[in-house]
């Protein structure tokens, strides 16, 4: 195996052959699923299931194009993540502190990062909760009474697993559930006969009809995720990899990646093609459950609310967990995974989540909301990501290309006039 250096001496030291295997309750040696899967099973979460299914089923094919954007700038974004963590041994929260440590904007700064995190990750388990309580609800009765209990019993397990570091016990069950609802989707994608010349279309001709801006907003959000560009790095430097492994931790990231957003792209298909034009107003997860009736006619609700209950529970502490790896790292804290600290961080932002979820807001809504907030916090966290990656005295001869800067810029100015566009729409309303 060829030896890789890095051009600065700080990195060299920095990296070694052999590294902490967990990050976190996370194993992710190299017996276990990669980072670029486990970043993959994070995305497809009930948001992704929602914001496409929306988006199928109300505008038909038409946003189509937002998918492939999104899922070719997570590819862009993630490789920039999981190459820092390769080459400095350090998580993304890490090289931020060490970027800023001498400017005078350090501590302003950090609390934007900070509260930009706290608040949209609190925003976003708040949709993961209500994503896993609906697919109890398709299971068990769509009253309120399920929906409470099962946000609280959701919850009170999430929080469990967190405190306890017992998350990697039944991290592979919940993925193959996970996986086995985006199975299902695709069977169901080739038996209702898509339109494939408006799917082609609808790729390849972006467009935003009346109505779908946030909807846009909402897709892009739900798959560049901003909390899992902190998790990319920080798993790819628990896993011990060396510099020769580059290229293959390129090549996870972008196959994982790659057929994540193939996935997202199947589910909105497959709800524009048995739901747009129908009529039919979702509202619940047994709305969304529809779609699969063709394949698999009365078990519908059954499939889909096993896999929502499985991407809901997986991503309510995936979110928590990713915060406070970014919190801990940019502050400086120590302790790791086992400090109260880290716990207590973790478990605060689920306890918003809750209380969040437990407002009366109707579920789809908050699912949507969540993925929309993500969205518009995208691009802060991106700039300082791309500020990271163009530090050669970290990065030596590994720092972004000209093209992996214009890929990465594009990504950011693309995303933040999109939001931009609708603050301008929203005050023109008011």
């Amino acid at each position: 195996m060829t030896h890789i250096s890095p051009t600065p001496k700080t990195a060299k030291k920095n990296v070694s052959k052999k590294g902490p295997r967990n990050i976190g309750s996370r194993n992710i040696g190299p017996r276990n699923i990669g980072p670029g899967a486990l970043i993959a099973a994070a995305f497809i979460g009930p948001g992704t299931v929602t914001a496409c299914t929306l988006a199928g089923a109300n505008f038909g094919y038409a946003l189509l194009w937002a998918l492939l954007f999104a899922t070719i700038a997570t590819i862009i974004l993630q490789e920039m993540s999981a190459r820092l963590g390769l080459v400095t041994q350090k998580g993304l929260g890490e090289n931020l502190r060490e970027l800023f440590s001498a400017s005078f904007f350090k501590w302003p700064l950090f609390v934007l990062i900070i509260v930009a995190l706290y608040v949209g990750n609190s925003a976003y388990e708040a949709g993961n909760l209500s994503g896993a309580a609906l697919g109890i609800q398709a299971l068990l009765g769509e009253t309120q009474t399920v929906y409470h209990i099962s946000i609280a019993c959701i919850s009170g397990l999430a929080t469990l697993l967190l405190w306890l570091a017992s998350y990697k016990h039944i991290e592979r069950a919940l993925i193959a559930l996970v996986l086995t609802m985006a199975m299902a989707f695709i069977g169901t994608f080739f038996v209702v006969g898509p339109d494939f010349p408006a799917l082609f279309k609808g790729l390849f001709t972006p467009k935003i009809p009346d109505g779908s801006l946030m909807t846009v907003i909402a897709l892009i959000g739900t798959t560049i995720v901003p909390y899992n560009l902190f998790l990319h790095a920080s798993a790819v430097k628990a896993k011990g990899t060396h510099l020769s492994d580059l290229p293959r931790v390129r090549s996870d990231t972008v196959t994982s990646i790659g057929l994540g957003g193939l996935i997202t792209l199947f589910i909105a298909s497959t709800a524009a093609a048995s739901l747009f034009g129908t009529g039919l107003q979702i509202n619940g997860a047994g709305d969304m459950a529809k779609q699969f009736e063709p394949l698999f006619g009365s078990f519908s609700k059954y499939m889909l609310g096993i896999g929502f209950f499985a991407a809901g529970l997986s991503s309510s502490v995936t979110a928590p967990l990713a915060t406070a790896y970014a919190m801990t790292e940019i502050l400086g804290l120590k302790g790791g995974a086992q400090s109260k600290i880290f716990r207590s961080v973790a478990v605060s932002v689920i306890a918003i989540g809750t209380a969040l979820a437990l407002t009366g807001t109707k579920p789809i809504t908050l699912i949507l909301s969540a993925q929309f907030a993500n969205g518009l916090l995208l691009p802060i966290i991106a700039i300082f990501l791309l500020m990271a990656m163009n530090r050669k005295e970290l990065l030596g001869r590994h720092t972004n290309s000209r093209l992996g800067n214009l890929f990465g810029g594009s990504v950011v100015l693309i995303t933040a006039l999109l939001g931009l566009r609708l603050i301008l729409k929203s005050i023109t309303i008011l």
